[in-house]
């Protein structure tokens, strides 16, 4: 656990969070909850034993021991004469004063209060552990839970994520920890389509991936950007990390994703600059899908944007590929002859116009430049370098020069 790494109730991180540079595309689906790394086990030190003791005494020095003292065993190797002080500690605490009634009060303050998430990190030790349950008032005292753990042994405690309460008590608390982590990430990434999102959910415990993908495809639950009759969410959810707490249901979890792209698409001024352009909404987010998937780069994106209007205005077929690997439930790889003949209502080499729906969900910067297209009178592009970037040209002649180009520098 590191300092910091807490959230006070179920959050998530903001729009595009883990995706690639605003206009890039991810190249498979998503990983899901990353596997723990191996636990950070916490254990509590026993006071020396008689026969060390008499060792010391005949010797004059202490043996060593393998043993750490109490806390997280293997992040902190502590000396056994400190962990014979840390236990003599405690007789004293629990005598002087009313120390023991002292730490049941603690041990067990009452009704427990709102919810927290609290994120163990690989190696994470005593201090930072105990400071992070106190800061976030899961524990009123550090140091009364500490000698809880002396006194009731404490468990080995795996790296991730938990939900615990404030003012939870010392046993509910030491309870959670030794049942490992039970809070999951789910990322959606721009270029991302709502399959891959579904098995991403799918690989949260306790959530099927079918299931989920079923719900969304299901008009359940709606966008207010999507057109009558419409059931297709791709384009439609917000970007970013989820976090998944447990019980939590798959509609819960997809009507965030939908509210978030709500949020962005608002701040981005998405009605009113589709309205600038001509467009409705839901086809200026249609727009920013395809960019997403050619422009790949933030300095692509605004030009790649431009030629899909220019294409448009022109009467002009598209001849996107990403539009047609769409179809085929692709990302990314060839596009042959062959591909560019079936046809499906996406293959914008054979139909004028856009898709019927978004082909993957678009960064925030992919969807700016679809309302705010860099001004030209650009018709084709390809790129030209193995750094992304793209040539853009007026005319079809131009367009051969830059194919020919490419094709010099083995990206043909």
């Amino acid at each position: 656990m590191t300092e910091g790494d807490v959230a006070p109730s179920k959050a998530t991180t903001g729009a595009d969070a883990g995706s690639h540079d605003p206009g890039s595309s991810p190249g498979g689906p998503a990983s899901g909850a990353p596997r723990p790394s191996p636990a950070a086990p916490v254990t509590g030190a026993p006071p020396a034993s008689r026969a060390v003791a008499a060792s010391r005494a005949a010797h004059g020095r202490p043996r060593r021991s393998g043993r750490g003292g109490g806390g997280l065993r293997g992040a902190v190797r502590r000396h056994p004469v400190r962990a014979t002080l840390g236990a003599v500690v405690v007789v004293v605490v629990l005598v002087l004063g009313g120390g023991g009634l002292w730490l049941q009060i603690e041990a067990d303050p009452g009704a427990r209060g709102p919810q927290t998430i609290v994120t163990v990190s690989p190696g994470a030790s005593v201090a930072t552990v105990t400071a992070t349950l106190g800061r976030t008032g899961v524990v009123g005292s550090t140091l009364a839970f500490r000698l809880y753990l002396v006194l009731h042994g404490a468990p080995v405690v795996q790296p991730g994520g938990y939900v615990l309460y404030r003012h939870e008590s010392f046993a509910e608390v030491r309870a959670r920890l030794a049942a490992g982590p039970d809070v999951f990430p789910v990322t959606v990434l721009a270029g991302f389509t709502v399959r891959e999102v579904a098995q991403a959910v799918g690989s949260v415990p306790g959530h099927d991936g079918a299931h989920f993908l079923s719900l969304a495809m299901s008009g359940t639950l709606r966008s207010p950007y999507a057109p009558a009759g419409s059931t297709n969410l791709d384009g439609l959810l917000g970007t970013g990390t989820y976090i998944v707490v447990p019980g939590e249901p798959d509609a819960t979890l997809l009507g965030d994703m939908i509210d978030r792209f709500d949020t962005v698409a608002t701040r981005a001024g998405l009605a009113g600059g589709a309205a600038a352009l001509g467009e409705t909404p839901y086809e200026a987010v249609t727009v920013a899908s395809i960019v997403q998937k050619e422009g790949v780069y933030k300095d692509n994106i605004g030009k790649v944007s431009r030629v899909v209007y220019n294409r448009l205005a022109r009467g002009m077929r598209l001849q996107m590929d990403s539009t047609v690997l769409y179809s085929e439930g692709r990302d990314g790889g060839p596009v042959t002859g062959a591909d560019e003949t079936r046809d499906t209502p996406y293959n914008t080499y054979l139909h004028v116009g856009l898709t019927p729906t978004p082909i993957c969900f678009p960064s925030v910067a992919s969807l700016e430049a679809a309302l705010a297209p860099t001004p030209g009178s650009w018709l084709y592009f390809v790129v030209v370098s193995k750094d992304g970037t793209e040539a853009f040209s007026d005319t079809l002649a131009g367009q051969e020069a830059n194919e020919a180009l490419a094709k010099s520098r083995g990206l043909g």
